[in-house]
């Protein structure tokens, strides 16, 4: 009996992780989404940007600041690295709610720099991170507004929105806001926003060689 035990116990590890395996491995389709890239931020550390262009990242999208005040400390390090290991990049910003938009663009535009060959800056709304301040729908598109006028400015060029469902479900950033949309949907593509996307977040368990624990996978919606 205490045979059998544990025989079922070894079997239903080994099926767990295989599954966790296959996960951690899965992709979107390449034939279908040819361009395929992360995003990163400090917590995935120092990342080795050739290994990881070997294992098919064609793009990383790299946080640079949060709200006000907070700089990523790997920025300046992946900005740079990426570059030389053939990795387009662009960065973005995690915005919070507890900060005006011109604060925001402020500390962003100090850190990332203006270059013609950077991928479209992005802005990351969520709740998960943030604090728990919620303001009015108007107020929070007005910051917005002056926060995305400021980046474009800075950087010439349109900026890309990632929102959630949750995020855009309360406050239907889409509807106000004509911009790219960069979307979060584990495995099947996203069906919310008021205009297609044009980048999806299809999983937050990717694991790839040159990046140590699991790591954010993304894909361009084919033109």
């Amino acid at each position: 009996m205490i045979r059998k035990l544990a025989f079922s116990l070894v079997a239903l590890a080994l099926l767990a992780g295989l599954g966790w395996l296959g996960v951690s491995r899965w992709t979107p389709d390449r034939e279908a989404y040819p361009t395929q890239g992360v995003d990163v931020s400090h917590i995935q550390g120092e990342i080795d940007w050739k290994a990881a262009r070997s294992a098919g990242v064609d793009f990383a999208y790299i946080k640079a600041s949060e709200g006000s005040d907070l700089r990523d400390d790997r920025f300046a390090s992946n900005w740079t690295t990426t570059t030389e290991a053939g990795v387009k990049r662009g960065a973005y910003h995690f915005y919070s709610l507890c900060r005006t938009g011109r604060e925001q663009a402020t500390n962003f535009i100090a850190l990332v720099p203006r270059e013609a060959e950077a991928l479209p800056p992005a802005i990351a709304l969520e709740f998960d991170g943030n604090c728990e301040q919620r303001p009015s729908r108007k107020n929070l598109l007005a910051e917005l507004a002056t926060f995305i006028q400021m980046v474009e400015a800075h950087s010439e060029k349109p900026i890309m929105i990632q929102v959630t469902r949750a995020f855009e479900t309360q406050y239907r950033i889409s509807e106000a806001l004509n911009r790219p949309l960069w979307l979060t949907s584990t495995v099947l593509a996203p069906s919310y926003g008021g205009h297609d996307w044009v980048m999806w977040q299809a999983s937050r368990l990717r694991r790839i060689d040159g990046i140590d624990g699991p790591v954010n996978w993304n894909v361009v919606r084919p033109q």
